[in-house]
């Protein structure tokens, strides 16, 4: 819980504020840009809300926040309606879970509604509201699991929804050992009709991405839009496992067609297949030269 013993110097004066526990994951900044912006390092309030869409932004920011660290001086009294409001729709039977947990560094997961069952796209956390709405959604068919960075809550969804959750071999650990799919090797998997897991290693050993109806592409660590340039680009000083293997991955992912980048780090991209294509190969050639 954020207190207002450390709140930030940086926050204006008014009900919300950011306190010291920020881990700059930048979550709010993009759930809520007219509210929370980035000060010293670290993300502060530097408007206070001033309509219904600002203050409900604010509200679903606080309760997106991985480490708890937005606080409101007054108890809100409409917290409920910003639980109810997730998980956000972004587009047709797309949706942000919003709840980003901790031990995930704060990524964004996602949730794709579809009749011939749900996906979980990487794990929130485990908190009852969410878990009620996706109940009320038709619950989860597969917890897929970009990575083993955000895997966070995944155990406490598998029992909840007997899901079964994907996550390559070449990322398991103990925690992750009894995941029902553990696809192995770079071969490109299809996993039903309209969802194509390719694997693309670099960032770790074993990271994968999911296009959904050669449309959306759930790109967790490995691609994403820049916060500063607003291009596509790769995490340079966040890649664990090979630059040079992410390179060879990115290539390798350009041969395919898509309008959505949904990453769990980083800002999302929309844009028609032409401009992606050559978004892609802009960050292709950045790459090399990093």
């Amino acid at each position: 819980m954020a207190t207002l013993q450390q709140r930030r110097l940086e926050n204006v004066s008014g009900d919300f504020y950011v306190d010291k526990t920020c881990i700059d994951c930048d979550t709010c900044r993009w759930m809520s840009p007219t509210v929370f912006n980035r000060a010293g390092e670290k993300s502060a309030v530097y408007h206070q809300p001033t309509d219904e869409k600002e203050r409900l932004q604010a509200l679903q920011a606080l309760l997106s926040c991985p480490t708890a660290s937005i606080g409101t001086e007054n108890k809100p009294t409409d917290i409920k309606t910003a639980q109810k409001s997730f998980p956000l729709a972004i587009v047709e039977n797309i949706y942000h879970c919003g709840y980003h947990a901790e031990n995930s560094y704060g990524a964004a997961s996602y949730f794709i509604q579809r009749p011939e069952g749900n996906i979980l796209v990487d794990s929130p956390r485990f908190s009852p509201p969410l878990v009620k709405r996706l109940e009320e959604m038709g619950g989860i068919r597969y917890l897929y699991l970009t990575h083993r960075d955000d895997v966070a809550d995944h155990q406490k969804f598998q029992q909840h929804f007997h899901c079964d959750r994907i996550l390559h071999k070449d990322e398991i650990n103990s925690s992750t050992r009894e995941v029902e799919i553990q696809p192995e090797g770079n071969e490109t998997i299809q996993l039903a009709p309209d969802l194509l897991i390719i694997p693309v290693p670099g960032h770790t050993k074993g990271h994968t991405v999911l296009l959904y109806r050669d449309t959306f592409l759930f790109s967790g660590d490995h691609l994403a839009r820049s916060r500063h340039t607003g291009d596509l680009y790769a995490f340079r000083r966040a890649c664990w496992y090979s630059w040079e293997e992410q390179i060879i991955s990115m290539e390798k992912l350009a041969n395919y067609s898509f309008e959505w980048v949904l990453p769990g780090h980083g800002r999302r991209y929309n844009g028609d297949r032409e401009t992606i294509k050559q978004q892609m190969q802009n960050c292709i050639a950045w790459m090399k030269q990093h």
